[in-house]
């Protein structure tokens, strides 16, 4: 494998992982992408198929958890988890009429931009 492979396969591997462990404490299907970012990774690296091994034993348990508990509580936490991100889509909805972006968020999106032509002007900008 070329040093090219090895370079792509360990960065789109790293964002991946990098999302699923983001969705662990959001709304989002951590583990799946966890266990993917790992799958990616372990085509190139051996500590990564190890960790994967240990990972989709975890992922087998969570999914034997989650059809063994009861419906109502289920549907109780689907609605719970829905309704906090709505309160938070509005709350920084809110924020930003109200206070307008931040300056660390525009500096940040500019120099996106400057990277990334084909980005768009934030809203209001």
């Amino acid at each position: 494998m070329s040093a090219t492979t090895k370079l792509v396969v360990t960065v789109v591997g790293g964002l991946v992982l990098t999302a699923g462990l983001v969705m662990m404490v959001t709304p989002g299907p951590g583990l799946l992408g966890i266990v993917a970012g790992l799958a990616i990774l372990a085509t190139e690296w051996d500590w990564a198929d190890r960790w994967l091994t240990a990972a989709r034993a975890r992922l087998q348990r969570a999914r034997a958890m989650a059809e063994a508990m009861d419906p109502r509580v289920r549907r109780r936490r689907i609605a719970l988890t829905s309704g906090l991100a709505a309160v938070t889509a509005v709350v920084v909805t809110a924020y930003l009429v109200v206070a307008d972006w931040p300056r660390w968020s525009v500096r940040g999106w500019d120099r996106a931009q400057s990277f990334l032509g084909f980005l768009p002007e934030l809203p209001g900008m």
